[in-house]
C-alpha cells in the first residue's frame, strides 16, 4: 500500500482518545512509508493526524474544495495541497490518490465519504479495500446497525464482510494489504478501472 486515504473529523470531539488516536495513526502510516491522502483540514482530527504524519517525515496529501481553501481550512504546510471545485471532485481525487480507505471518529461527513467509497467498491467503480478503525469501539453501534439492515436484506451479507473492520491500525493494515493483494493486477498498459 503506497496511499491510504483516511477520513475522519474536522472537530475534536469529546473525548481525548480520539485525538490521540488521529495521532499515532499519523505518525504509524508515516513510520511504515505509507502516504496519507484526507480532506486537507487543519483543524480537528484532520489536523491532528496530518501534523503527526509530517513530524514523522510521512507524505501528506490534502484535497479540498476552493471554497474551503478560501475559507482558510487548508492545512498549507501538507506535502500537497489539490485543490478542486466541488465536494464529489474532492471524494473523486481522494479514490484516485488512494490505495484503500479508512474511516476514524468522525460525524456525517466522514459517513459519507466512507458510504461512498463503500458504494463505488459495491458497483464495481472500484476495487480498492475499505475498513473502519473501531478504535474504542466507536463504529460498534453502526456496524450493528448495517447488521440490521443485511437482516432485514437491504444490504447483502457479503457486502456487510466486505469490510475491513479492526480494533487497532496494525490489525486493519494487515486485512487491508491481504485484500490488495487479491485484487487482480492489469496487464502492462492496461487499467483497472
Amino acid at each position: 500500500m503506497r496511499r491510504l486515504a483516511v477520513f475522519l473529523a474536522s472537530s475534536n470531539g469529546h473525548d481525548p482518545a480520539h485525538a490521540e488516536l488521529a495521532a499515532s495513526v499519523g505518525t504509524e502510516l508515516a513510520r511504515r512509508g505509507i502516504g496519507v491522502v484526507y480532506g486537507g483540514g487543519r483543524r480537528g482530527l484532520m489536523g491532528v493526524m496530518a501534523d503527526s504524519a509530517l513530524k514523522a517525515g510521512g507524505e501528506v496529501i490534502g484535497v479540498m474544495p476552493r471554497s474551503m481553501v478560501e475559507r482558510e481550512w487548508a492545512h498549507e504546510e501538507v506535502t500537497e495541497l489539490v485543490i478542486c471545485d466541488s465536494m464529489h471532485e474532492r471524494k473523486a481525487l481522494m479514490a484516485e490518490y488512494a490505495d484503500a480507505f479508512v474511516a476514524l471518529p468522525g460525524g456525517l461527513g466522514t459517513l459519507e465519504e466512507i458510504f461512498e467509497v463503500s458504494s463505488w467498491r459495491q458497483l464495481g467503480f472500484h476495487t480498492k479495500p475499505v475498513g473502519f478503525l473501531d478504535a474504542g469501539g466507536f463504529w460498534t453501534p453502526l456496524l450493528g446497525a448495517l447488521r440490521g439492515i443485511a437482516d432485514s436484506g437491504f444490504l447483502s451479507a457479503s457486502t456487510l464482510e466486505d469490510l475491513a473492520i479492526a480494533p487497532d491500525l496494525p490489525g486493519l493494515l494487515d486485512v487491508l494489504d491481504e485484500r490488495l493483494r487479491s485484487i487482480p493486477q492489469p496487464a502492462h498498459g492496461e487499467s483497472l478501472r
